[in-house]
Formats: structure tokens, sequence, C-alpha cells
């Protein structure tokens, strides 16, 4: 176990280059390819170790297993501006870097009936964008405009049967985070300290918090949900002049509900509600509007992102052909963080997306071995702008766009 544990501090440290994604806003839409292939519902209908990702209390119920994967991510990042009078005119596109690598893995041991101990690491999410004609270069930009921020989340986790059939779970979360931003030199003059806002190369934080689950079993019925608490961070000190308090950039709290049903031996349905608080993050939830009162970017009442709480909403299905293949199917809802009226800085962090698509399958060996694969595609989405660019830096609108594409494999063993 020490080797196996030293093995799983080595890999975390070398996934967080890879770990930017973004589709529930900036978090990702699912832990493990199993449960991606069904568009990320996952609460209830745990079916590999990465499952503790999402419900700590699936310790209990997927046995001794090991799991790992990795993803290849593509998205599709642009914005465009017009009717402005200071020339920021054009079609931009913030695909300066692509594709994203992935990695996740996930290892669960029962200890005594009814009691189970495991690790998840995983990608919490992120963004990324790399504008290498910078949409702000007539204000006197130079150099690519982007922004990259990565989250990787450590999840140690402790189960224990409470009752038959009822399940409790804890995980301790450690966040390794990392981000950088450039080409935004002109909105330094709007920073309560101009020499920490862009090009500062990159940063890093850490950070901690908890995540909580139940997981209670009903005859063919799964009931699950989570709650997480918000993760306290450290702050980017390189970029104290652009985020809100100084650099302070920590992960919103959320929560969420499962239901599964299993309808036949052959086919489980299974569906998520989730709920994400982007706003109570002041550097992500605060809208840019404390700029025309004087309140400079890095002040704890500073301007940010603008977004919004989100719902996201999952529904999934997995069907048993026989002992070696399942197949499965998901669809995805999650609702757009971004406002109409902050689409001008959201340029650099477009997450708009709004629906998703899975499909995957799994294959048992005869050696037991399962090798799972899916797919998932989520269309174009655009947030037209409305009142997006003020007076004061030439009016008119700013429109930003996002589309995303991901395939994945992963194999799992039963110990």
């Amino acid at each position: 176990m020490r080797e196996f544990a030293s093995f799983c501090a080595v890999l975390a440290l070398l996934m967080i280059p890879a770990a930017a994604r973004a589709t529930d806003g900036y978090f990702q839409n699912g832990l493990g390819a199993k449960a991606k292939g069904q568009a990320g519902a996952a609460i209830a209908d745990p079916q590999d170790a990465l499952s503790i990702g999402a419900n700590p209390a699936a310790a209990v119920v997927v046995g001794h297993r090991f799991d790992g994967g990795l993803d290849i991510f593509v998205p599709n990042r642009s914005a465009a501006v017009s009717g402005n009078g200071a020339g920021l005119n054009g079609s931009y596109s913030g695909n300066g870097l692509n594709p994203f690598l992935m990695p996740e893995f996930g290892y669960v041991r029962p200890l005594t009936d009814g009691l189970s101990v495991g690790l998840a690491v995983y990608g919490n999410g992120g963004m990324n964008t790399v504008y290498k004609q910078n949409p702000f270069a007539s204000f006197g930009a130079t150099g690519h405009a982007g922004v990259d921020l990565k989250q990787l989340f450590v999840a140690p986790t402790v189960a224990l049967q409470v009752a038959p059939g009822q399940s409790i779970g804890v995980s301790p979360l450690g966040l390794l985070q990392s981000f950088k931003a450039s080409g935004l030199q002109p909105f330094a003059a709007s920073s309560l300290d101009p020499t920490a806002f862009t090009n500062r190369g990159t940063d890093w934080s850490v950070g901690t918090g908890v995540r909580v689950g139940y997981l209670g079993q009903f005859g063919p019925v799964n009931l699950g949900a989570f709650y997480q608490s918000e993760v306290a961070a450290t702050r980017f000190d390189n970029y104290a002049g652009l985020f809100a308090e100084r650099g302070s950039f920590d992960v919103p709290s959320s929560w969420g509900i499962g239901l599964s049903v299993a309808t036949s031996e052959a086919l489980t349905l299974s569906g998520d509600f989730k709920r994400i608080a982007y706003s109570s993050i002041r550097s992500i939830g605060t809208t840019l509007s404390p700029l025309a009162v004087g309140t400079p970017f890095g002040a704890a009442d500073g301007p940010g992102f603008g977004w919004r709480d989100i719902s996201v909403y999952k529904v999934g299905a997995r069907y048993v052909v026989n002992p070696s293949l399942t197949l499965r199917v998901g669809y995805g809802y999650s609702e757009n963080p971004v406002r109409t009226s902050q689409t001008l800085l959201n340029i650099l962090a477009p997450g708009v997306v709004t629906h998703h698509l899975t499909a995957g399958a799994t294959w048992t060996t005869a050696s037991g071995t399962e090798i799972t694969g899916y797919i998932l595609h989520a269309p174009r989405n655009t947030v037209k702008g409305h009142g997006s660019i003020s007076s004061t830096f030439g009016g008119g609108e700013a429109d930003v766009a996002l589309s995303q594409t991901a395939v994945g494999v992963a194999v799992g063993w039963k110990l």
C-alpha cells in the first residue's frame, strides 16, 4: 500500500498540466469513462473506482478494484465583436492550443464487510483560451491573449455501510490548481496592482475541502446524494491584481441528487441533478460593473467574470448485451453561467455549452479486464452580448461561443 500511495502522489503531480476542461461551466461533466458514456450520471449508479469522485458512499458497493483512463478533449472557442467604436470589431479564434490529454484514476479496497477505503485523482475542471489574434490589440494589447486554468482533485475516501443497503462516505479533498493569463495589458490600468495582472507566467495554488455522500439501495432502485463544500485555496499571488481579494480563486460549492432504476436484468436507467454555486466566489461571480464606480480589479469587491449559479441535469442508460459487452448512451443539459451583459471579459472564459450527447461501451475480456470507451459531443452554443461593452470601451457587443468533442478510453480490474 505504501508503494501504491507513492505512485498515486507522483501521478497526481504529472496530471496537472493536462487537466484543463470546461463542460458544466468549467467543471467536468463526469468522472470515469463508464459514467461519461452516460453523460456523467453516476451519483446513484456507481460502476467503477472513480465513482467515489461523484459519491464517496459508492466505495462500499464497487468492490476491490482499480480504474485508470485517458481522455482526448478538443474544445472550439471563439468570439466576435461588432459595433465597437474603439477598433475591437472582428471574429477571433481562441483555439491556439488543442487538443488536451486528461488522465484520471481511482482505487477502492474493502477493509471489512461494510467498510471500504479508496482514492480518486481527477481533473475537477478548467478553462483554456489562446487567441493568437489578440481581440484587445486595438486597445494596445500585445502578444497572444488568453487564460489557462487547471484544477486537480485528490480525494482519499472512507465509506461505511450503516444499515443493510445504506451507505455513507466522506472524501477530504486536496486541490492543486494553476493559472496564467497573457495579452491583457490594457486592463491592467484598472487594477489595484497593475504589475500582478497579466503575463506573469504560471502560478500555483493549493486548497482543501470535503465531499460527503449517501447511497441507498432499495431493491432495483438506488438513491444517491452528495454535498461538496467550497474548497478554500491559497491566493494566486502573481495575479493579485486580476482576481478579487488580491488573487483569491476558491472552488465553488456544489450538491446533487441521483436516481438509478434497474428496469430489467439488462437495462438500467439513471438520472442526476446538480447545482453549482459559481456566484459565491467573488473572482468568478462578481460582474464588471464595479469598474463603473471606480472599484479596481484585485480589490475585495473587484470586477470578475460575472458567472451565475447553474443547474445541471443528466440522464443515462446502460444495457448489458451479454457478460462481455455493455452499451451506454446519455444526455446532459447544463445551464449557461455567462450573462449576456458579461460577455466581454468572458471572451477569455467562454464556458457556455449547454447540451451534451454521449455514447460508450465496455468490453470485458476473458481474463476479466474491462476496457471502456466513450465519446462526447457538446454542440456549439453562442451567447450574444447585450449591453456587454460599455461606452468606456467603445460600446458595441461581444459574442462568445463554444463547442466540444471528447473521446476517452479506460481500463479497469477487479482485484
